[in-house]
């Protein structure tokens, strides 16, 4: 019986993705496994809990996941310090002056300005304008400047919890299910 040559290929193509798979040690699927459990953390918690949306604690959960628990630290550092950053900015022009969305810009500016040059942390430095512009949208959405430091604070607070929850997750599941090291372990002198 004459095989097809597409039946012939599909054999190494799926040895060299069962290969890969072993290469990286199925870090793929244990990000999507950290992502799939802390997503109904964050889910029970912010929805039913507390009756807030879901939407930001999750979106920071995913930039901030990380199935490698060193790397999720030093992703949860960088983020949190410049999700403070950002909601700094965005909080001061929230209570400086009347609200209206033509201030977006300029806080959106001087909070890259400021992650840039003088917070100077790379990794997640998107995250300052982004915070600042959460926590501003916030308060353009109730036209009210208490409401809307109370909303953007709330936000602010949703985007750390969900940093917190992916840092807790990645731990616990590097705990029931270690990544090994990726340096090969040095070899042991022959005694001879």
């Amino acid at each position: 019986m004459n095989e097809s040559p597409g039946a012939a290929d599909a054999r190494p193509r799926a040895m060299k993705v069962l290969d890969r798979l072993r290469e990286d040690h199925l870090l793929g699927v244990r990000f999507a496994v950290n992502v799939f459990f802390a997503s109904i953390i964050i889910w029970i918690m912010l929805r039913f809990l507390t009756d807030a949306s879901p939407i930001w604690g999750m979106a920071s959960m995913i930039a901030s996941s990380e199935p490698v628990v060193k790397q999720g630290l030093k992703m949860f550092w960088c983020r949190l310090t410049n999700t403070l950053v950002g909601c700094t900015v965005g909080l001061l022009f929230l209570v400086v002056g009347e609200p209206t969305p033509w201030r977006l810009p300029f806080a959106l500016a001087i909070t890259v300005l400021l992650a840039s040059y003088v917070v100077r942390i790379q990794v997640m430095w998107r995250q300052a304008p982004i915070t600042a512009a959460i926590v501003i949208a916030g308060g353009l959405s109730v036209h009210s400047k208490m409401s809307g430091v109370e909303s953007g604070l709330r936000r602010v607070i949703e985007v750390i919890f969900g940093c917190v929850v992916a840092l807790a997750v990645s731990w616990l599941m590097a705990t029931i299910w270690p990544v090994p090291d990726s340096d090969p372990a040095p070899k042991a002198a022959s005694p001879h």
